[in-house]
């Protein structure tokens, strides 16, 4: 096989979305399983819309995702003498031309087709032909320069995702490929990218399929070799429509921000489109091993929510206690979380993760260690009853010489519920109001042993 090499090429408008990501990572994916070359390319030809920060925001979901090129980013403005080179060279051996028409006279040609019941199109006037006249070049009029496409045959291709697809040239009018000002246009930079930069395999939303026949003639145009290509289908939000904002969010920098790893977010756009039997969960090293080209799916997929916070749970589970409070303290910090005196971050979030779907849930959950315990007094009152109080006291009596152990703690709240013939919630959950301020918590003993004794006693006799 020749040696793989991809490409994920975005254009810097807007952000780093969930399908552009998925793009990304197949292509990733594909080039680590056969050992080739990822590369990253900025298709910034689009002036009027292209940005830094549309930049930045690329580059940043690309960083937090971890997929790393090898080569890149290149970007298609610094390219231009390259791209004009070609063209030139275009222009000498016939395959395009320059027209004078100006935009009002083209949107005239399609109007008159429209109305005849015709595809809108360019009408070739300024196309050269065998025995054919030219009108005289206007005089102050900068011409375009379009591409000679074929007028017959057709544009076929074997889409490693839809199959066979086949475009007839008569459906393709003469595209153009450098604006008056010099400027190329984006079909013919893709085109010229993808040849020199020898790529294998293009990976890209099936919203590309009209621009592959088009770069197809422009590739055997200038005698480059063509690409495998593969055409995804889009990503559906939850009630079948195109995923966008009222979906929640569909930038991949947003997710960081709600509390998402990106290993969640790569395992779940994995399966976006691509399956290996039944398995879920898996790392990205055995995505790589796995990945190929026969599994994608040619239906689109619907995103989930729910599936991507179950993911995310797994790996918050999964994770180091210090990254993941290194990750919640910012959180924290903006709720006003006190540290002073209070139990290791590292500590907490070993005991809060388990049901955490989110880091800033996580960190929430973790608040109830980080802030003064302030109980809704109707539950006061309602908890700590005439049974409870005295069970308290003795517990608050013992707890001044027991073993400060979780083992220990549940214990001692056995022989105290004993001792005065309660059940566990009527001593359970008055200690978790007063030391808490919350009737959930994770089970009281663990609560209680990261507190730690002063606290917890402190708490105790305030309340009583």
């Amino acid at each position: 096989m020749t040696v793989v090499r991809t490409r994920f090429a975005p254009s810097p408008t807007g952000y780093l979305h969930l399908g552009g990501a998925r793009t990304a990572l197949y292509s990733w994916a594909f080039a680590r399983h056969f050992g080739g070359t990822f590369i990253l390319r900025i298709e910034d030809t689009d002036l009027e819309r292209s940005t830094p920060e549309a930049v930045q925001a690329i580059l940043d979901g690309m960083k937090w995702l971890g997929l790393d090129h090898d080569e890149g980013p290149f970007y298609q403005m610094q390219r231009m003498d390259r791209y004009r080179e070609v063209i030139a060279q275009m222009l000498e051996a016939g395959s395009a031309y320059l027209c004078y028409s100006s935009p009002e006279e083209v949107e005239a040609m399609r109007e008159r087709l429209r109305a005849a019941g015709e595809k809108p199109r360019y009408d070739g006037t300024w196309r050269p032909e065998a025995g054919k006249t030219l009108p005289p070049a206007p005089a102050g009029r900068m011409p375009v320069v379009r591409f000679k496409n074929p007028q017959d045959g057709e544009v076929s291709w074997d889409d490693v995702v839809k199959g066979t697809i086949t475009i007839s040239n008569k459906e393709l009018d003469d595209l153009v490929i450098a604006r008056g000002d010099g400027t190329p246009t984006y079909n013919f930079c893709v085109a010229v990218d993808d040849w020199d930069m020898q790529i294998t395999h293009v990976l890209r939303g099936d919203d590309h399929v009209n621009n592959t026949p088009r770069q197809i003639n422009i590739l055997r145009a200038i005698g480059a070799p063509l690409p495998l290509y593969g055409h995804l289908p889009m990503i559906l939000g939850p009630d079948g429509e195109k995923l966008s904002k009222r979906h929640g969010a569909v930038s991949v920098m947003e997710y960081p921000d709600q509390g998402y790893l990106p290993e969640a977010m790569l395992n779940y756009l994995a399966r976006l489109g691509w399956s290996h039997g039944d398995d879920e969960v898996f790392s990205m090293q055995q995505f790589c091993e796995w990945f190929n080209l026969d599994h994608l799916t040619r239906s689109a997929a619907q995103f989930n929510n729910e599936k991507l916070a179950w993911l995310n749970n797994h790996y918050i589970k999964q994770a180091d206690n210090e990254r993941l409070a290194a990750l919640a303290l910012p959180v924290l910090e903006r709720e006003g979380a006190q540290f002073d005196g209070a139990p290791a971050l590292t500590v907490v979030i070993a005991l809060m993760k388990e049901r955490a779907n989110t880091i800033n849930e996580l960190a929430d959950a973790a608040m109830l260690f980080f802030r003064e315990p302030k109980p809704d007094a109707a539950l006061l009152a309602q908890h700590l009853s005439d049974a409870a109080r005295p069970a308290l006291a003795q517990f608050a009596q013992r707890c001044e010489s027991v073993e400060w152990t979780r083992e220990a703690l549940a214990a001692l709240m056995k022989e105290v519920l004993a001792a005065n013939s309660l059940k566990m919630p009527q001593l359970a959950m008055p200690l978790r109001l007063i030391v808490t301020g919350q009737l959930q918590t994770p089970a009281i003993d663990s609560v209680l042993q990261i507190f730690g004794r002063d606290v917890v006693l402190a708490r105790i006799k305030k309340f009583l």
